[in-house]
């Protein structure tokens, strides 16, 4: 059998006396959408700063692509191909659309940070600037990203995390404060991005619409651990994850 791309083993996480994460396990394939779902505080925000070496678990390994990195440094991370959204975002507020997007260019640019932003080659404009029509924000290019609303700035951060040339995709809530039409385009991207350009997607997401609808396998977690774990339509009937979205109760019906 094919190793999987993402394979977490037994992390662990606590902060003082609380276990964020216990013993959490799970696989992610090459060129799948994967998504870590659960209600508030089950632990998915502290997964996705341990596979991108923010926290260090405690216990157990990340491997990716075959390759340890449960040590590897976070200013390492875009070298071994992850690049990441966050929950909060955190794009440069004063730096246009366009240069938002070109910083992401940096781990795998020749030159240093002032002469990318002074003077990028063409091949890197031209990424820079599919990338920003790919997400639906070519008409925005020279915004201020301060300026652009919520959902806008998520999108454009999607961009920026693409710029790196991501091998392993991280999106911590893509589509919070995304419109109905931006959550279509978000639908049709992720999708073509996992079966087109062969990136692996691993998301945390609370709207279910997207999570049902392109996603490969889902890991369903409650406090801390992983409770079920299966395609859309299998977590979905399972009772426990049932109760831990809507109560006991609601299993038991």
């Amino acid at each position: 059998m094919t190793a999987p791309f993402l394979d977490v083993r037994g992390i662990t996480v606590a902060f003082g006396g609380l276990t964020a994460v216990n013993d959490l396990s799970f696989q992610v394939e090459k060129g799948t959408i994967h998504a870590l779902i659960g209600p508030n505080g089950a632990g998915k925000s502290t997964v996705f700063n341990c596979i991108s070496r923010y926290y260090r678990p405690s216990h157990g390994s990340i491997l990716l692509d075959g390759q340890d990195v449960s040590r590897a440094r976070a200013d390492r991370m875009a070298g071994f191909g992850v690049a990441r959204t966050f929950q909060n975002l955190e794009l440069f507020g004063e730096l246009s659309v366009y240069e938002n997007v070109l910083l992401g260019c940096y781990s795998h640019s020749a030159g240093g940070l002032g002469r990318l932003l002074r003077r990028p080659d063409g091949e890197t404009r031209d990424l820079v600037d599919s990338l920003i029509e790919r997400v639906g924000l070519a008409h925005e290019r020279d915004t201020i990203a301060g300026e652009l609303d919520f959902g806008h700035q998520k999108l454009l951060e999607l961009a920026r995390a693409l710029a790196v040339k991501p091998r392993l995709l991280l999106l911590d809530e893509p589509a919070a404060g995304l419109r109905n039409r931006d959550i279509e385009t978000l639908d049709r991207l992720l999708t073509e991005l996992a079966s087109r350009d062969g990136i692996t997607v691993l998301l945390v997401e609370h709207v279910m619409q997207l999570v049902m609808s392109i996603s490969d396998r889902i890991t369903v977690m409650s406090f801390g651990q992983k409770i079920a774990e299966g395609t859309a339509q299998e977590v979905s009937s399972n009772p426990h994850v049932i109760e831990a979205y809507l109560g006991k109760g609601a299993a038991n019906e």
